[in-house]
């Protein structure tokens, strides 16, 4: 059987696979980017906070993804719940990252006009802060929604829904009659969403950000 015929034999589990892998990263991308603004937001004023939270990211980055896979399960079990803790830890430090030096950036000129005409701390960092940090912090979840793309595939060491099943199914089953069709397809498909979701960001960033400080 060619690609082509498998894929059209396979189509609407192929896409019930496509939109669970999508789901799957988008909802932890926002889930990282909750935990690493309020992360950012917490340490960005302290120099050794923020070095220290930098580091603690980075690295859970550099732990490889059998690993900690390897470390969850026994805690979470097989399955989605151990694939998204996973993909929140991996998402994080792109998103700690430029959180802070998008606070860190802002000019302190703009904040002290804004408590000058009453603004509370609170109203300053949500009105005006995080808004202009908004770039950064967008720029950080677009870096781990691509990262995240590809260590979905892996999730599925750990039954985690998407791609990963085609492409794991391929290359364990490797030498019979479909597995070069499942591998392929599954590595394509996570290629042709991870172009899918970056366009997306790009339209988010054409609509959420003015042109001049779009550059």
């Amino acid at each position: 059987m060619n690609l082509f015929d498998y894929i059209s034999d396979r189509a609407s589990k192929l896409w019930l696979e496509a939109y669970l892998h999508t789901s799957m990263v988008v909802q932890c991308t926002i889930l990282a980017a909750v935990l690493g603004v309020l992360i950012g937001v917490a340490v960005y004023r302290s120099p050794i906070g923020s070095a220290v939270a930098t580091a603690l990211a980075s690295t859970i980055l550099t732990v490889p993804s059998f690993a900690l896979l390897g470390l969850l399960i026994p805690i979470s079990g097989l399955g989605p719940t151990t694939a998204v803790i996973a993909l929140v830890l991996y998402g994080l430090l792109p998103i700690v990252r430029n959180t802070i030096v998008g606070l860190d950036g802002v000019d302190p000129a703009i904040t002290d006009a804004a408590r000058g005409i009453g603004m509370s701390r609170f109203g300053v960092l949500t009105r005006v802060e995080l808004r202009l940090a908004w770039p950064a912090i967008l720029t950080g979840m677009r870096v781990a929604t691509q990262m995240l793309m590809g260590i979905a595939v892996i999730a599925a060491y750990a039954k985690g829904p998407g791609f990963g099943a085609e492409v794991f199914s391929g290359l364990t089953n490797a030498g019979s009659t479909n597995s070069l069709n499942q591998a392929v397809t599954g590595t394509v498909g996570v290629v042709i969403l991870a172009l899918i979701l970056d366009g997306i960001y790009v339209l988010i960033k054409r609509f959420t950000i003015s042109r001049g400080v779009r550059g």
